[in-house]
Order: structure tokens, then sequence, then C-alpha cells
């Protein structure tokens, strides 16, 4: 397409330049013939007031010398005789017998070529009512003075014109394939697999769209992969709460064959699921989605019913269990599901992570702006709460995947909330959820849900070290 638009132009300009150069070519051509010929006019108008008064020989002589043609000799004086004079001509004629005698019958001038040049013959009345021919010779060269120098300047000039529409094409034609050049070669790259590729959003109107479109497509791209990998991690972990269930009561199973065939088959289980959620995690994109708006639940209701599910395992380890602020309905922008998993994963980590007897609460506070959910317990407590909130950071030891509190967290940053982990007044861990109710984001939240694909949730991810309490995930 580059070098099409640069031969379209080269043909444009140069037509243009032909269309012009040419008749202005000629034009200049004219005007050197022009101007030569009004010069003899003025050299043979300059003799013309002698001839009018005398015919003699010595008079007409200094006027003929007189002029700047006639020293150069390129004047001749052609009088004719009379009854008492016979006829006189001064200077070299060039011009014939017949052409002189011929402009003397028309009586006005005429112009005659001539052997190096052209003659120009005009014609003046004698007293004596006779007519005399005034003969200016033209050369050649004199007719074309200064037409070969116009001509090459012009020829340059058409050159310079044709040679600077090339390089304005050339230029042209590179802003607009380079981008559809970068466009091209992202569309390759993306179908190799590399989906963090984009394009300058530069170039011509069409093009600068096509990159806003294409880098709109790879966004969603990561987006829809992102999501369905978290779908996937997030899924799976909330298997690990019936899998909590199960390994607590195969516990009370005894030690018979059966039993122990259950426990291990519980334990491939839980390992299995472990897998699924760490091949997720480590294969998502660095980007994430948009979250869309929910309709929302009761938050009371959810926990008092996942209070009542895990308030039986509670009491066959023989854990006290406290609930507050869950006797009216409290609304928050969370889809039900969304807060089953969160509670989930909250209560298992405290069945999990504790020893059996360890007391704990749950809270809910309402406010105008946001309703805060305290999960509190009497364990061991978390040493690096910061590290325990970054996802995949949990460390592997005891089954922990790293995704429960980060399934927390996001979950609040979602609504524009966050997520606080301290002491309790139990004497263990304290995890404070706060969900925002009028819509606003946190800058974190904001920052995770733009899906930049150089970033991506990742940017408030840090490498740690094992937690206490064998990193609660």
């Amino acid at each position: 397409m580059r070098w099409a638009l640069v031969k379209v132009c080269l043909a444009v300009t140069t037509m243009v330049v032909v269309a012009f150069a040419v008749p202005l070519g000629l034009v200049i051509r004219e005007m050197a013939s022009d101007r030569a010929f009004s010069d003899a006019e003025r050299q043979a108008a300059a003799i013309g007031p002698t001839l009018s008064i005398t015919a003699d020989r010595e008079q007409l002589i200094r006027a003929v010398m007189s002029t700047e043609a006639g020293a150069q000799g390129r004047v001749t004086v052609h009088v004719p005789g009379d009854g008492t004079r016979a006829a006189l001509e001064i200077g070299r004629p060039r011009a014939t017998d017949g052409e002189i005698a011929a402009t003397r019958e028309l009586g006005r001038e005429s112009i005659a070529k001539v052997s190096g040049g052209s003659a120009l013959m005009t014609p003046f009345a004698l007293r004596s009512g006779k007519t005399a021919i005034v003969e200016v010779f033209v050369p050649e060269d004199e007719v074309g003075s200064g037409v070969t120098a116009a001509w090459i300047m012009l020829a340059g000039v058409g050159v310079a014109l044709v040679a600077g529409s090339i390089a304005v094409a050339d230029r042209l034609g590179a802003r607009m394939t380079q981008p559809a050049a970068q466009l091209a070669s992202a569309a390759h790259e993306l179908g190799e697999g590399r989906l963090d590729v984009r394009v300058p959003e530069s170039g011509p109107a069409e093009l600068e769209q096509a990159a806003v479109a294409f880098n709109s497509m790879a966004d969603q791209l990561l987006q829809l992969l992102a999501n369905e990998r978290e779908l996937a991690a997030d899924l799976s972990h909330r298997l690990r709460t019936p899998l909590t269930v199960l390994r607590l009561n195969t516990a009370s199973l005894g030690s018979d064959p059966a039993a122990d065939q259950t426990r291990a088959a519980v334990d491939q289980l839980e390992h299995e699921v472990d897998m699924i959620i760490r091949t997720a995690r480590e294969a998502r994109p660095q980007a994430t989605a948009v979250a869309a708006p929910v309709a929302g639940c009761d938050a009371a209701l959810v926990i008092r019913e996942r209070m009542e599910f895990w308030s039986a395992l509670a009491e066959d380890e023989g854990r006290g269990v406290r609930v507050a602020g869950v006797d009216r309905p409290v609304h928050v922008p969370v889809a039900r599901a969304d807060l089953v998993a969160a509670l989930d994963a909250l209560f298992g980590n405290v069945f999990r992570h504790t020893p059996e007897g360890t007391a704990f609460s749950v809270d809910v506070h309402g406010g105008g702006y946001s309703v805060i959910v305290l999960v509190s317990d009497a364990g061991p407590g978390i040493d690096d709460p910061e590290a325990a909130l970054a996802r995949g950071n949990s460390g592997a030891r005891n089954g922990s995947t790293g995704l429960g509190l980060d399934i927390v967290r996001r979950l609040a940053e979602d609504t524009g909330g966050d997520v606080h982990i301290g002491r309790s007044v139990l004497g263990g861990a304290e995890i404070r959820i706060r969900i925002q109710l009028d819509g606003r984001r946190s800058e974190q939240g904001q920052r995770r849900h733009r899906g930049s694909g150089r970033r991506g949730r990742r940017a408030v991810t840090r490498a740690a070290p094992g937690r206490s309490r064998s990193g609660r995930p």
C-alpha cells in the first residue's frame, strides 16, 4: 500500500508539472522572441526621423552607427532612387530584393527568415514620396536568449516538486502502513498465546479505531480467561468446606480398615482439590474482570444459616460459639453464593488451623455507609497479616492453598470495602470485613478491576514466607 501511494503521487505530480511546465516554457520562448524583435523595432525607429528629413548618405551612416545594432553591423538602409538621385543602400543586406520590394508595396513591417536568424524590415516615407526600408538583422541566439536557462530552471523546479511529492507520499504511506503492520503483528502474537500484547492507538482515524477495538478485544479475552480460572479456583476452594466436615467426621470412625480407607480417600480428594486450585491460580493471566452489579442478600440471614451448619461441628469438637448482631436484616450488595463462600472459608480456617476446643465468634455491625463482619477466635493468632491476605502466598504446608482469605478480600473490595487482620478480644485472630453500601470503590479495588494487562491483581501480591499456624489461607 505504501508503494502504491508513492506511485499514485508520482503520476499525479508528474502530470501536473508537465501540464504547467510545457506551456510555461513555450510562453517563455515566445516572450524572448518578442523581446528581440521589439528591440529591433526600436533600433529601426531610431533611424526613421533622419530618413524623414534627408536622404544624404553621410547623414544616414551617422544615424545608423548611432544605434547599437548599427554599430554591430546588423542595420541596413534601403533608399530607392528618383529622377535626380540613384538608389542608396547602407550596410550589409541580408533580405532578398523581392522581400524588400514586397515590404515596400505592403507599407508595413515584415519579417523574413535569413541565414543565421531573421530580418525585420520596417518601411519609412521619404520627403520625395518614396518609401525607404530599414532592415535590422536579429540573430537566432538573440531570439532564444535566456530560454535555455529558463527551461533548465523549470525542469529543476519540476524535478524538485516530483521528488517532494514522493517524499511526502512515502511519509504518509509509512504513517498509514506502520499502524497496520503493528496491528497485524499484534494479531499474530495474540494468536500465538501472548495475551499481554497491545497495539499503540495512533495513526489515521480508521486504524486508530481498529487499534482501540483490538486492545478492547484483548482486554476482554484476558478478563474472560481470568474469570474462568478464578471461577475454577474458587469453586474448588468451596469444596474444602464439605471436605473439612468429612475429615472431622472420619476422626470419630475408629481405627478399623474401613475407617482408614475412608480417611485415606478424604485425604486424596482434598489433595486433588488443592492441585486444581493451585493449577488454576498459577495459570491465570494477569487481569481481572470488571465487577458486575449484583442484587445483594441479607447478611444476617446467611450468617445464621452458616452458623447452624458449623455449630454441629463446633459442638463435636467442644468449641464455644457466639453470634451477635444477626437479629435483624442486614442487606449487603454481595451475591449470596459469594458471601456463603467467604464465610465458609473463614469458619473452615478456624476449624483447620486452631486446636479443638478453641472458641470463636461472629459479630455484625451495621452503619449508614458500611456493614462490618467480625470473625474472632481464641487461637494463636496470625503473625503476618499482610502476607496472609496475599493471594497464593500462604505456603503449601498443612494443605493451605492461599485462596481462603483472598476470596474474603475480593468480596469486600468488590464493594469498595476492605479486610483487616488483627488481634481479637478472645486472644486469637480477628478478621474484620468491611462491606461498603454506597457503591464507592476503594483505590485498591479500582486498580484491580481496571484489569491492566501489565499489572493486574498481581500488583497487590507480595512474596512472603510461610505463616504461623501453618500459614492460614
